[in-house]
């Protein structure tokens, strides 16, 4: 008769074997002694059962024994450090089979502890995201650790900016158990214009798991090294568009400034055409209204001159301004005539050009022409004698005119001033700024003598 040896003697399966512990992806060992009570010699074959035999066996696995001798074998224990091998308690059974008795076998039982062991594999996709306020991420989990756990999701970011929300914010896997969650990050305000904005973060997966036997863990702790990723802000309006508006923006302005005075000018001067009929040349018959100074001339028939600060020579007799204003100093008769006023004025100071109106003369104005080629930027104040005519912001032409079919009456030693306020010199048509403010006034009308 053959039986395991154990400490209460022969014929006691399972107690031969003490329990042991084993941590997955290591290695223990415990013994069990053999023992031959028959009266023959006898040979036992020694084999792992149970949950254990897929990562145990015996060494040596055949023992032969003389009578009343006995022999202690080693078990080895190398559970792999899979989901699979769970956490806790299991079962070693070794089956101890006589070759000339094999009625006689015994299975002597003990348990191993299986001792527990986290890990949990997790991935962010994709690591980066464009959006203009939100972004969404998925959070792949897998539990390969050997026992259950509760996952949860710490975000961290540098600064305050970005809003985090997870989905479901906690979930238990069992050992391996794969799951996935949902992350939405959310700026505060829109970025309008300007480079794409990079928010980094980080999420660290945490847990607060069950242990071996079903105790349940209190200390929750990091898994695994935070997950990386970023959210990238791009600007509600592109760069192009930017580039397409400020060119929009730049032909509204020459329209303002350019086109749309020439046009009016142009226009008004066509209106005054079909309004008042040409001037009657001197001579051939008498004028309808008497010299009430509603005669043709004024706007459409001045003649600016090229002077500089004194008046110029006109051609022909007067006209219906010329008229007009020679009804108002009781004489008919004076000649067309301009001058200009040419200032140049450094930025941030102030400049006076004078044309005087010469002695013994009266001079009826019509039309005055305002230039500011360059676009330059202040203030131009226009006076005849002690009466202010306009003020006017540099800035928001380049040509101006006004024209009046009354003519305003300058007389002798009077003067005609423009006042220039250069706050900021602009660019002529060559594309480089200029130094100074230039500007230039040209007044037209009647110049009659005095009576």
């Amino acid at each position: 008769m053959t039986s395991p040896a154990a400490p209460s003697g022969p014929g006691a399966p399972g107690l031969g074997i003490p329990e042991v512990s084993v941590t997955p992806g290591g290695a223990a060992s415990t013994r069990l002694t053999v023992r031959n009570d028959s009266d023959i010699v006898e040979a036992y074959s020694l084999e792992v059962v149970g949950d254990c035999a897929a990562w145990a066996s015996v060494e040596p696995e055949r023992v032969s024994l003389y009578p009343g001798t006995s022999e202690t074998v080693t078990i080895r224990l190398a559970p792999p450090r899979s989901p699979e091998v769970r956490a806790g308690e299991v079962p070693l059974a070794v089956r101890v089979l006589p070759t000339e008795h094999p009625e006689a076998v015994r299975v002597p039982e003990t348990t191993v502890r299986v001792e527990e062991f986290r890990q949990l594999r997790a991935e962010i996709a994709p690591r980066r995201r464009r959006g203009w306020l939100r972004g969404r991420y998925r959070i792949a989990l897998r539990n390969e650790g050997n026992s259950t756990v509760q996952k949860g999701f710490s975000p961290q970011q540098p600064g305050e900016e970005l809003r985090f929300a997870f989905r479901p914010a906690v979930r238990k896997l069992e050992p391996g158990e794969s799951a996935e969650a949902g992350l939405r990050v959310r700026t505060g305000k829109p970025v309008w214009f300007g480079k794409p904005v990079v928010w980094p973060f980080t999420v660290a997966v945490t847990e607060s798991g069950t242990a071996a036997g079903g105790r349940e863990q209190d200390a929750p702790g990091e898994l695994q090294p935070p997950l990386d990723a970023e959210f990238v802000q791009i600007p509600v309006f592109p760069k192009w568009l930017l580039a397409v508006l400020a060119a929009i923006l730049a032909l509204l302005l020459a329209w303002f400034a350019l086109v749309r005075p020439a046009v009016r000018s142009t226009a008004k001067a066509a209106a005054d055409q079909v309004v008042h009929p040409k001037e009657t040349p001197a001579g051939e018959g008498t004028q309808a209204s008497g010299g009430t100074g509603d005669q043709p001339g004024g706007g459409s028939g001045t003649q600016p001159g090229t002077g500089g600060a004194s008046p110029g020579s006109g051609t022909g007799t007067g006209t219906g301004g010329a008229g007009g204003s020679g009804g108002a100093d009781g004489s008919g008769d004076g000649q067309q005539s301009s001058a200009t006023i040419d200032l140049q004025t450094a930025g941030g100071a102030d400049k006076t050009g004078t044309y005087k109106v010469p002695q013994g003369k009266v001079f009826g104005i019509t039309d005055i022409v305002v230039a500011n080629f360059q676009g330059d930027e202040g203030v131009m104040t226009i006076n005849f004698g002690e009466r202010k005519i306009t003020t006017i912001a540099l800035e928001t032409f380049r040509n101006q005119d006004y024209h009046w079919v009354t003519p305003i009456r300058i007389t002798e030693n009077d003067t005609v001033t423009a006042q220039v306020t250069c706050a900021k010199p602009g660019t002529p048509a060559t594309g480089r700024r200029a130094r100074e403010c230039h500007e230039v006034l040209n007044v037209s009308g009647v110049l009659s003598d005095t009576r």
